[in-house]
């Protein structure tokens, strides 16, 4: 099913016509008289507006804190009730033909501005945030933003605006401003933006790997789930605080090039999470436990799927045994590293300066720069670990958060090796940034062409070069979690990704973590706490002696990284294997060891 009317109205808001018909009502019927729906409108003129949904403040303790207490000691709707049916079918769907009409209109009218080359996206985004605290409902926000943003080619000069209003005259508004925009570029230019070629999709279409889409699930169903999961964590001893929250993303993603790509994508992005603390009985101490599930490129299916009420009470477990952990004594250690911590530890060191337009520069000011650099220096001779590593760069794995189908160029993303056989291979890139290394594709016979990473948060927002899911492969043998403790004589095994902090270059940094236990001769001997590692990123990946098979394999990331200027958040996707790596620099990060 398409997005019909949206697509036709005059832009977001209260005068909406389709916020008036279907958007709010739907709304007010979740919610209820104790929530008051407003919409705020940012300061920037390009970006969304939003509505979010907030408690009154008189009725908040009187009407939700108490419904909160109810749910949460005796549930009506539980996990058992049948969910709704998915709102969107499986399978190929058409574009609405309103939408695209105005991709045709704005392409149309950057042409006639003198762009060479243009691209248009109209696009809707939802956001779906619950937030609890103990038996309290905190907050919850819906937002809906709808608009369209146009790229223009002039003279080897981009340029790009974008509208919240979707008529033909400011689609066409927006296109005349792009190109206008890129021909005041001109005078800055110091070299003319050359676009490697890419297949034309002229009726493509592709929906993420889900069942059940988040917005066919009711809040009470949700606010539920997360309020009898803060009960059952509050029911351990020691356990005095839980925060807990849910995500949804539903983005809906509209192109047209002037090279006569026409696609339409539909993906959703979901993330539970909790943070539970457990607090010393003399005060003397407390500890946390957090960053319990990864998202994930599903809907309401994998909510489902995590059990948050199956597990908590572990994961309540883990933040209360930590209050009695050893502190870790300082020193080099063995460290096996589970697949929740370990992608983290991949995104910083590997993902980030894997980017081409980091590595040349054109990020320093705000995201930084790259050891990887330069290109011709250090492509297809820079050893990043051991033979056995393969870092894997697509945006295919599904269920992962950097999957789709198509990217905002219209590029078919293709999976490449960023790093092969252990040494530095590929660059992440686009069709601007494929050119530049030309030299290095056709020296390996390979095809000059993007891998299909250009992204833009949203409509009002210019795509530019992001992370796709960026993968260290399972390794040929059978080897289990297990097996890399029962092979370790003296180390530490670590689980969850914890604080961190990395220099600009992405070579020196230091890792914390959420669960830590001490390794001795094969056996896991108890639990640490206030554990860090050190590290220099082609000394640690090349310290790298063993890594988990197939079975091991496991799907993490984050739903928002940050980089540009304005700045932008991705989603960024990373499948792992454990993995051991050998005498390692450990520090006490606590007040006392």
């Amino acid at each position: 099913m398409a997005s019909p009317p949206l697509f036709a109205s005059h832009g977001a808001g209260p005068a909406c016509p389709v916020y008036a018909s279907e958007i709010r009502p739907r709304l007010a019927a979740d919610f209820g008289p104790h929530w008051r729906l407003e919409w705020i409108e940012s300061r920037f003129g390009h970006s969304p507006r939003k509505l979010v949904i907030m408690p009154n403040r008189r009725t908040f303790i009187q009407g939700l804190s108490a419904a909160a207490i109810t749910t949460t000691f005796a549930p009506t709707f539980g996990l058992t009730e049948l969910p709704r049916p998915p709102r969107v079918p499986a399978g190929p769907f058409p574009m609405d033909p309103a939408v695209r009409d105005l991709l045709m209109e704005a392409l149309n009218a950057a042409k006639l501005a003198g762009a060479s080359y243009a691209d248009a996206r109209v696009a809707r985004q939802q956001l779906n945030v619950i937030q609890t605290r103990e038996r309290q409902i905190l907050g919850i926000e819906d937002s809906d933003t709808i608009g369209c943003g146009v790229r223009a080619l002039v003279d080897g000069c981009w340029g790009f605006a974008a509208t919240p209003h979707l008529t033909k005259e400011a689609v066409a508004r927006a296109a005349r401003e792009a190109a206008a925009i890129a021909k005041a570029q001109r005078l800055a230019r110091d070299k003319a933006v050359e676009l490697a070629p890419t297949q034309v999709w002229p009726n493509a279409s592709w929906r993420s790997d889900h069942s059940i889409d988040p917005w066919s699930v009711s809040l009470q169903e949700k606010t539920d789930l997360l309020l009898r999961a803060n009960a059952a964590a509050l029911k351990v001893p020691n356990v005095k605080y839980v925060s807990s929250s849910l995500t949804f993303i539903k983005d809906e993603r509209n192109f047209a090039s002037t090279e006569g790509s026409v696609i339409a994508q539909q993906f959703i992005r979901s993330q539970p999470d909790l943070d539970i603390t457990a607090v010393a009985g003399d005060f003397s101490d407390f500890q946390t436990r957090g960053n319990v599930a990864p998202p994930a490129g599903r809907g309401w299916e994998y909510i489902k799927a995590v059990d948050l009420l199956g597990n908590v009470e572990r994961w309540a477990e883990e933040a209360a045994q930590k209050l009695s952990a050893r502190p870790v004594r300082e020193g080099k250690y063995d460290l096996v590293l589970h697949p929740s911590h370990l992608w983290l530890t991949i995104h910083e060191s590997i993902g980030h300066p894997t980017e081409l337009d980091r590595a040349l520069g054109y990020e320093a000011n705000l995201a930084g720069t790259s050891f990887l650099a330069p290109p011709r220096r250090v492509l297809g001779q820079f050893k990043y670990g051991p033979e056995f590593m393969n870092i894997q760069g697509d945006r295919s794995q599904k269920g992962a958060v950097s999957t789709i189908g198509y990217d905002d160029e219209g590029v078919r993303p293709d999976d490449f090796l960023i790093v092969k056989n252990g040494i530095f291979n590929d660059y992440q890139t686009t069709r601007e940034q494929a050119e530049w290394l030309d030299w290095w594709y056709r020296e390996k016979k390979m095809p000059v062409r993007s891998h299909g990473c250009s992204y833009a948060q949203n409509w009002g927002s210019v795509q530019f070069q992001r992370m796709p899911n960026v993968s260290l492969l399972p390794g040929d043998a059978k080897v289990s979690w297990e097996d890399l403790i029962s092979a370790t004589d003296d180390g530490i095994a670590i689980v969850g990704r914890g604080s961190f902090s990395i220099d600009q270059q992405r070579y020196n940094a230091q890792f914390g973590g959420q669960v830590f236990y001490e390794i001795k001769k094969g056996r896991i001997t108890g639990m640490l706490k206030d554990v860090a590692y050190q590290l220099r990123t082609p000394d640690f990946w090349n310290a790298m002696d063993l890594i988990g098979g197939l079975d091991t394999y496991e799907l993490h990331g984050a739903l928002t990284d940050g980089k540009g200027q304005p700045t932008q958040a991705n989603a960024a996707g990373h499948g792992t294997v454990p993995a051991r790596f050998r005498q390692q620099n450990v520090i006490n990060t606590g007040r006392q060891s």
